[in-house]
């Protein structure tokens, strides 16, 4: 059940910027605001019980009650920014308390790190902390000062795109010692 929840989130997640471009025209921010706050209920109560994970449902659960109290379509258009600053906070507190998030990752298929694999790693969590920095700024820019319009197509597709650009990239450029070709 927490999978399928994961799953849903997930989706719910990347096709949120659509639904509130669709959904403004139909429906008032409480509805959003109670829907989306159900699926986090739903993972705080079923996910995993890793202090990251509980924060996460936590401060997203409190997210939803603002839409639907301040009333406000605008209130919608934060989502983004909220979880771009929390996979900011995930990695940036993983390159205090270590060890860094890629290198977790790394370790997965290659247990056994070499020192300048770990340096790479620590690089590549480094390189996606900027990236959470400058999506979420955007995406606050953008709610603040551009049309619903623009706003979608960013946070709908363009950080996708970014995204993708970047898990492309690094894998490219990713030297054997890092579990490169």
């Amino acid at each position: 059940m927490k999978r399928l929840i994961g799953l849903i989130l997930v989706l719910a997640g990347v096709l949120y910027p659509f639904a509130v471009y669709w959904g403004t025209e139909h429906f008032a921010p409480w509805q959003f605001a109670l829907l989306l706050g159900s699926l986090w209920l739903a993972r705080a109560l079923t996910g995993e019980r890793k202090p990251g994970s509980l924060a996460m449902a936590l401060v997203a659960l409190v997210f939803c009650v603002a839409p639907g109290v301040i009333d406000s379509h605008l209130m919608l258009r934060w989502y983004p920014v909220l979880v771009s600053a929390f996979m900011l906070g995930l990695f940036g507190s993983s390159l205090v308390y270590g060890p860094p998030i890629v290198e977790r990752m790394a370790r997965i298929n290659r247990p056994e790190l070499p020192d300048s694999g770990i340096r790479y790693t620590r690089k590549v969590t480094q390189i996606w902390c900027l990236f959470f920095l400058a999506n979420g700024l955007t995406a606050a820019i953008l709610t603040l000062w551009a049309p619903l319009s623009w706003w979608t197509l960013y946070t709908g597709l363009v950080s996708y795109g970014l995204m993708g650009l970047l898990f492309a990239v690094e894998w490219i450029v990713r030297p054997p010692s890092a579990g490169g070709k």
